[in-house]
């Protein structure tokens, strides 16, 4: 799954979020502080009217200030959180400042409204320079979210302690509604750049986003053609569209639209976009998509490596038992060779020394056999159950696009379920055992309304079929190919050949064969399935069985909660 678009919070929407966000929040009482992640903390208030959180994040790919729904209590007992805690107890917040062009938060904080502050919390967006600072009343730092030492910055180190200096002013010139056209556009063509660089090269608080929206709809790749070489009609339209976003910051009319890349804006047509929910919750549910994704992508793709490189290391060690094995198969040369010797008429006492010594390189060979076999069938288990591990995660990434949140949970009990896997691996026997409770399957219903449970990991196949399943269950299985247990509940009432249809198309799409336009399952009665001794979980062998042939594609249909039709993919 391809990474999505994440724009940053640039000045524009850092102002819109304020605009939106201040008459809401001051004055507020302070409440709570805790810490989402090591680069996240989540502040709680008090109104008149509600309770309301904010979230402060100086994450490097996406720094930002929002209000967010009320989260989860986690992370109070971090030491940034405590200091917080410690230090804003008692205070209201009677402020929340951001000057010039400079994406540089301040939020303050006094015992009572109308007195001096006592504390301010600084939030800098600025980048992989983000940062977050609580200052005394005297602009000392108490806490920092990021210590800036000397080897790490020459221009502005800053440590607790330290007296807060603001970062180092941007370069070009801060945006005015008063400027004439004439000189806004020698500006920008004071030097020889394409216009994407001319505009924030000259002017402050313009982002590679405001750019791209400020050209939107005019001539086509106008970012990046040389300023110098615009045409008048260009210019004209550029001035009219930089007039709209002045106008919009200054009057602070600021709306929320998603763009066709991924990104977003929020000034634009600003006047006509009614907004049916805030912008700080659109834009909070904007980060918490891409954020979540990205988070899924990196622990997909880090269990992908570490499942590839264990299925690797099993091969290598199964190639190495079989080499061992087929050497067996010259004990039998070596038998022969020692019979020769001792057949000669008057052998030497080296010669029968020699085949002495063939005889019992042949006699340990034979031996090596009784150690070598449950070797061999030991890796392959393990090489099954990786590959059937890799094939899980391929199911559970497609998932995640139509469900984040049960792919996010399915990846979180492949994650555990592999762990287990390694503990086995490593024959560790005082493997950790947690409360984890029954696991979660994908449960459906037939055509004719008989319920259908698959499972997503090797724990949620044993569970349905070992542990769940009773006599008259149907048990399928892509034949030959890694994939997940399903079970058609047919021991309520007797099974269709609609119901056999819908349970045959979800092995076949749950399976590492969903590619192909036909899919070889098995089906069997799940009485007729046995646990193989040694072997890891949701590894079963089966008496007998028929095989049916279905389409992976017909699966869709009843995933999406659709009527299936039986459409001739059924057959014996």
């Amino acid at each position: 799954m391809a990474a999505q678009h994440l724009q940053a919070m640039d000045l524009t929407s850092l102002r819109a979020v304020l605009a939106e966000l201040r008459p809401q929040l001051v004055p507020s009482r302070f409440e709570k502080a805790q810490q989402a992640d090591g680069q996240t903390i989540h502040l709680g208030f008090r109104t008149l009217e509600r309770r309301l959180w904010i979230e402060l994040s100086w994450l490097a790919e996406a720094p930002r200030l929002l209000e967010i729904p009320a989260p989860p209590k986690l992370g109070d007992g971090s030491t940034l959180a405590q200091q917080l805690q410690h230090g804003l107890s008692g205070l209201a917040l009677t402020g929340l400042r951001q000057e010039g062009w400079e994406r540089v938060v301040e939020l303050e904080f006094a015992p009572r409204p109308g007195e001096p502050p006592q504390r301010s919390l600084v939030l800098e967006l600025m980048g992989r320079h983000s940062n977050l600072f609580l200052l005394d009343q005297d602009r000392r730092v108490v806490a920092v979210a990021r210590q800036v030492r000397e080897s790490q910055s020459r221009l502005r180190p800053i440590s607790t302690g330290d007296i807060y200096v603001p970062p180092p002013p941007m370069g070009g010139r801060g945006p005015s509604r008063t400027e004439s056209f004439e000189h806004w556009k020698g500006e920008l063509q004071l030097l020889p750049l394409p216009l994407k660089r001319a505009l924030p090269s000259a002017y402050q608080g313009v982002s590679p986003a405001l750019a791209r929206h400020l050209v939107e709809g005019l001539a086509d790749d106008l970012l990046n053609q040389p300023a110098q070489e615009l045409s008048e009609p260009s210019w004209q339209q550029l001035w009219q569209r930089w007039q709209q976003w002045l106008e919009a910051l200054e009057e602070e009319r600021f709306g929320f639209r998603l763009d066709e890349d991924g990104g977003y804006c929020c000034w634009a047509d600003a006047s006509n976009n009614a907004l049916s929910t805030s912008l700080n919750a659109q834009l909070a549910a904007y980060h918490h998509s891409r954020l979540q994704a990205r988070t899924f992508n990196q622990r997909q793709q880090a269990l992908k490596q570490r499942l590839e490189r264990a299925l690797e290391r099993e091969r290598q060690q199964q190639q190495h038992q079989q080499g061992l094995l087929d050497q067996v198969e010259n004990s039998d040369g070596l038998q022969e060779q020692a019979d020769t010797l001792l057949c000669q008429a008057n052998p030497s006492r080296d010669t029968i020394s020699e085949a002495q010594k063939l005889y019992k390189k042949a006699r340990r060979l034979r031996r090596s056999v009784a150690a070598i076999t449950p070797r061999l069938t030991q890796h392959q288990q393990q090489i099954e159950q990786l590959e059937g591990s890799l094939t899980f995660l391929e199911l559970i990434q497609l998932e995640y696009q139509w469900n984040p949140q049960s792919g996010l949970q399915q990846l979180q009990a492949l994650e555990e379920d592999s762990e287990r896997l390694w503990q086995r691996q490593l024959g560790n026997r005082k493997e950790r055992r947690r409360q984890q409770g029954d696991p979660t399957p994908l449960t459906l219903s037939s055509p004719r309304g008989l319920t259908i449970q698959v499972g997503r990991n090797h724990r949620q196949n044993e569970w349905i079929s070992l542990q769940q399943a009773r006599k008259g269950d149907l048990w399928f299985h892509a034949q030959e190919c890694p994939g997940s247990h399903v079970v058609l509940k047919s021991s309520v009432a007797p099974a269709e050949d609609s119901d056999l249809q819908a349970a045959a198309s979800l092995a076949a799409h749950f399976s590492r064969a969903r590619g192909n336009r036909q899919v070889a399952v098995v089906m069997t009665p799940c009485e007729q399935l046995q646990r193989i001794p040694g072997a890891g979980p949701g590894t079963v062998r089966h008496r007998g069985g028929e095989v049916l042939w279905a389409n992976p594609e017909s699966a869709d249909a009843l995933l999406r909660g659709e009527p299936l039709s039986l459409n001739g993919d059924l057959e014996p």
